[in-house]
């Protein structure tokens, strides 16, 4: 799960949608509004165990059969109504979806039925990199045996249907690099074994369901989408280690129950998402932070003294923000850090080891704030204007939005994760989050 490969990444610019494209998704929008008016998880394990012990990609033929196995036949329709809503398949993905033998099919694993461990069942789908434009039709629902879906970097459009709900057992969902739009989708919220959620770089919009924050996820991916409204006040009941809502319109504050997270939180990236007011405290009570960048924000006030008990941080991005006041030696000699970037705010001081990162080997950025003697820090007049009018932190935690600071240099999308493939574990590839 390294972060600072991350900024080693160029964020390259998005590719125009064709006009066909977005008039197809239009009319398939159009369409399902019209209709609707008429154990970690056991399961996936059984299924990755299984799969290794048997040959998932040559079933018994007896398997195939439509009578004899009725899971399969489901799957035959399921797959065959997908493939009538894809219009375009580059990478020929779909040739082989051919006839009832659907574990022969290219991005189609099989393994074990739960129930009847004699029989075969579609137990994932990875069409990861295939570039296929197209729907996600309401026969997905027929597959309810899946405990992975992996579409990343296609272009599926369109809303996800309901029918999702019947995925009981899938473990897996990566839908990042699409076109998929509408709300928040909350028929995820309804899987009840889902543990990895990628919804990255989308166009879904509106608020985040505060319900996304109690589900006992393990990763949480909503970044580069079109959210909007503020942060849940509540972030209780997550298990996540990873959570990324970077570039989206949020606003408002962290709120302080981000501590909730505080046993298994590992990186928090929440850059660029019109974030204002004040870090809070409880920031500091999230033990096990390896990577935290609130870069790109309006945030003000003071970095945490708390901050100092983050002795598992590796990497800190506080950058294009409108924070004040000291940078504290507590921070500076945390025991793991290697990366700490603060440029483009108003600190006026450097505390202790702060003054001389290098001598403790840590890569920093000190550019663009108030630190007297020190080469390429704002002007005396830019600096007075801000740090003239400080924000009293404990009084109005939610307090900001002053001067012209962070705004003037944020960028449209900041860096963030890349979308890489979730590996499958159908594969000999180990699977990792990032």
């Amino acid at each position: 799960m390294a972060y600072y490969s991350f900024t080693s990444i160029a964020i390259h610019a998005l590719i125009s949608i064709p006009l066909l494209l977005n008039l197809s998704c239009l009319f398939h929008n159009l369409n399902l509004a019209a209709a609707a008016k008429h154990g970690r998880s056991k399961a996936y394990a059984s299924h990755h165990h299984h799969h290794h012990r048997g040959n998932h990609n040559h079933p018994d033929p007896a398997s195939a059969s439509d009578d004899s196995n009725p899971k399969l036949h489901r799957a035959f329709l399921a797959l065959q109504a997908w493939k009538r809503v894809i219009y375009s398949d580059p990478y020929n993905f779909t040739s082989t979806w051919v006839g009832p033998s659907v574990c022969n099919y290219k991005g189609v694993f099989c393994a074990p039925s739960l129930d009847d461990p004699k029989i075969q069942v579609v137990a994932g789908i990875d069409l990861n990199k295939g570039d296929i434009a197209g729907f996600v039709p309401e026969e997905l629902g027929l597959l309810s045996d899946l405990s992975l879906i992996h579409l990343n970097s296609n272009r599926f459009c369109g809303i996800l249907p309901q029918s999702m709900a019947n995925l009981t057992l899938l473990y897996e969902l990566d839908l990042s690099n699409n076109r998929f739009v509408g709300p928040f989708p909350t028929v995820v919220l309804s899987l009840p074994t889902l543990k990895y959620l990628d919804l990255r770089y989308n166009e879904f919009e509106g608020p985040l369901s505060p319900q996304l924050f109690q589900k006992k996820l393990d990763a949480i991916f909503v970044n580069n989408n079109r959210f909007t409204n503020v942060l849940p006040a509540t972030l209780g009941g997550s298990s996540a280690s990873v959570l990324v809502v970077a570039n989206n319109n949020f606003g408002g504050c962290l709120p302080p129950s981000i501590v909730s997270f505080a046993d298994t939180l590992e990186e928090l990236l929440l850059i660029n998402t019109n974030l204002s007011g004040c870090l809070p405290q409880e920031i500091g009570f999230l033990y096990k932070l390896r990577v935290l960048d609130v870069s790109y924000n309006k945030l003000v006030g003071p970095i945490p003294y708390s901050m100092a008990g983050l002795s598992h941080l590796e990497q800190l991005n506080l950058a294009h923000n409108s924070m004040t006041g000291i940078v504290p030696d507590g921070v500076c000699c945390l025991p793991n850090l290697a990366n700490f970037t603060f440029s483009y705010n108003y600190f006026c001081e450097e505390e202790g080891i702060c003054q001389n990162l290098t001598s403790k080997g840590i890569a920093f950025d000190d550019r663009r704030n108030c630190l007297p003697e020190k080469p390429y820090q704002r002007s005396q007049k830019e600096c007075n204007a801000t740090l003239e009018h400080p924000v009293d932190c404990f009084e109005h935690p939610c307090d900001g939005g002053f001067g012209g600071g962070a705004a003037a240099f944020a960028p449209t999308i900041a860096a963030v994760p890349a979308a890489t493939p979730r590996s499958s574990p159908f594969s000999t590839a180990a699977p990792s989050y990032t």
